[in-house]
């Protein structure tokens, strides 16, 4: 997850004028496509008290593809991915009627699937390296003004 602590405030509101003592952690944005759990087979209890085998729900296979692809992923740990596939279960009682939406909320927060909770859990997504310009390297279309010094004297 994030980093523990409050979150930064912007450079002209902070009180402190010492380094930062905790910083960001970068991650490329891409897709996650490396290892990740499939969501179990799920059990519900009937009104009778039986337990059944039942199917997830086609929105929380939705929200399950989404959520186990963010970019962040790839920093999560086996105890990350179990709280994932929990939250999955709370998010499929929910949008079967069930109570939960707050608690849907507070743990979609925790897993940073919004740019504010990113924000939050000081997560920042970064283009990947083979986007990104090379020190040195100028974009097509700029003129080095260093060219252009001292061509008078």
């Amino acid at each position: 997850m994030g980093v523990p602590g409050r979150r930064p405030k912007p450079e002209g509101e902070r009180r402190n004028r010492h380094a930062l003592t905790h910083e960001w952690v970068e991650v490329e944005d891409v897709p996650y496509d490396g290892e990740r759990p499939d969501l179990p087979v799920r059990w519900i209890t009937t009104d009778e008290g039986e337990r059944k085998r039942s199917t997830w729900p086609a929105a929380t296979v939705r929200w399950w593809d989404t959520v186990s692809t963010m970019p962040h992923c790839c920093l999560w740990t086996r105890a990350d991915w179990q709280f994932a596939i929990d939250t999955a279960e709370v998010h499929a009682r929910w949008v079967t009627g069930g109570r939960g939406a707050t608690e849907v909320r507070i743990r979609e927060r925790q897993l940073g699937t919004t740019v504010d909770a990113r924000r939050s859990l000081r997560i920042q997504y970064v283009p990947p390296k083979n986007e990104r310009q090379g020190d040195g390297e100028q974009p097509a279309g700029v003129v080095q003004l260093d060219d252009y010094r001292d061509l008078y004297g």
